[in-house]
Order: structure tokens, then sequence, then C-alpha cells
């Protein structure tokens, strides 16, 4: 019997997932990834291959401000300001698409902030 690595099998999840999120210029994708240390999010055009808007832990806007927090808590950051440069852009609606990561821990935190923003799943 042979065991599964967790990152093929995310991966695999992922592309399963991708096979139905598609993000249009009128609808956008919210694609997340996590990493150990950090978390990163961009709003992709699919229809252009374009990125549109990003943010991450790493961004200096919120490194400050990530100080001391865990690792949920800056997801929420994350996803507060990509919503806030995602609104900025004029973008309102999105497609999430959660990477083939569960969603629940800092991919949950991230689009729960997001939506506080403004920004409509």
């Amino acid at each position: 019997m042979s065991k599964v690595e967790p990152r093929a099998a995310r991966l695999r999840r992922h592309t399963r997932v991708r096979a139905k999120v598609k993000g249009a210029t009128s609808r956008p994708r919210l694609c997340v990834f996590r990493s150990l240390n950090h978390i990163y999010a961009q709003v992709i055009d699919d229809s252009l291959g374009h990125t549109l808007t990003h943010a991450s832990t790493l961004d200096p806007e919120i490194k400050g401000e990530a100080i001391g927090k865990v690792k949920t808590g800056k997801a929420g950051l994350v996803g507060y300001l990509v919503a806030k440069r995602a609104l900025g852009k004029g973008i309102t609606q999105v497609v999430f698409d959660r990477g083939g990561y569960k969603y629940h821990g800092r991919v949950k935190a991230l689009a729960e902030a997001a939506r506080e923003v403004g920004l409509k799943f």
C-alpha cells in the first residue's frame, strides 16, 4: 500500500476544482495559496491570463499589523487587503478558488474578511 503525498493530493484536488472554476472579466477568480508561514491571494482574470491585484502577509501595508498575530489573524488581514484593492479597481464579484485546501482555518478567515469588506462570492 503506497502513501499519498499531501502536496500531490492537494494539487490533484486543485486541478479538479480548476476544471470547474473559471475567472472571467466580469467575475474574476480569487485564488488562495497557503504556505507554512504565509498566505497569498490573487484576483485573476483567466480570459486574459492576468493578475488584476494581489495581497500577502509579506505586503508592507500589513506586515507591521501582522506582528504578534496568529496565522488565522494574518489571513484575515490579507483578505481585507485583497478585497480593498479589488474594490478599488471596480471588482465587486469574484469566484473563490480555495486552491485545493479545505475551507476552514486560514482559508476561511481570508474569505470571510474579504466578504466583510464587500466582495461578493
